[in-house]
């Protein structure tokens, strides 16, 4: 009877905190695995809880990665950075909004937040401040080409650079 108890005891517990979470931000499956198991919660109770808020779409990957990569993104993170924090919160398939951003979109979004974290200066004497700026970009999650033409732009509409900027 005890052991009943206790096993309701906990599928209550780990219903009430996956919703309080649920209800602050988004998560993913493995995210709230690993907050219920810090919570001492048995596997089983924690999968048929899971499973149950999926049925319900309380939970939902999909939508969480959507979320999480456009908060991302506005942020100023490269399509590296962005895919590989969705995948160590147990995504391993890219969403639809990382998808659809063309290289020159990435290129765009680098290049506004270089104007408005370093200016947009000349840099092609300067080494020292182009490999300062790299390593930022590069940090960022941008890829190396990525980080090559925005690192070009001396001017907001050089189209030499980059056609489509």
């Amino acid at each position: 009877m005890a052991k009943q108890e206790n096993s309701e005891d906990q599928e209550y517990k780990a219903r009430s905190v996956a919703l309080r979470l649920l209800a602050r931000r988004e998560h993913s499956r493995q995210e709230l695995t690993l907050k219920l198991r810090q919570r001492q919660l048995d596997h089983s109770v924690i999968s048929k809880v899971l499973d149950d808020y999926e049925n319900e779409d309380w939970l939902n990957d999909n939508r969480f990665a959507e979320v999480y990569s456009r908060q991302r993104i506005d942020l100023g993170y490269g399509p590296l950075k962005v895919m590989a924090e969705l995948q160590q919160r147990g995504i391993h398939s890219l969403p639809d909004c990382v998808e659809e951003l063309a290289d020159a979109d990435w290129v765009r979004n680098a290049l506004l937040l270089r104007e408005k974290r370093f200016g947009l200066t000349d840099l092609s004497n300067e080494w020292d401040e182009k490999a300062r700026q790299a390593r930022f970009f590069s940090r960022r999650g941008f890829t190396g080409n990525q980080v090559e033409r925005v690192l070009e732009v001396s001017k907001p509409d050089d189209p030499a650079v980059y056609p489509g900027l």
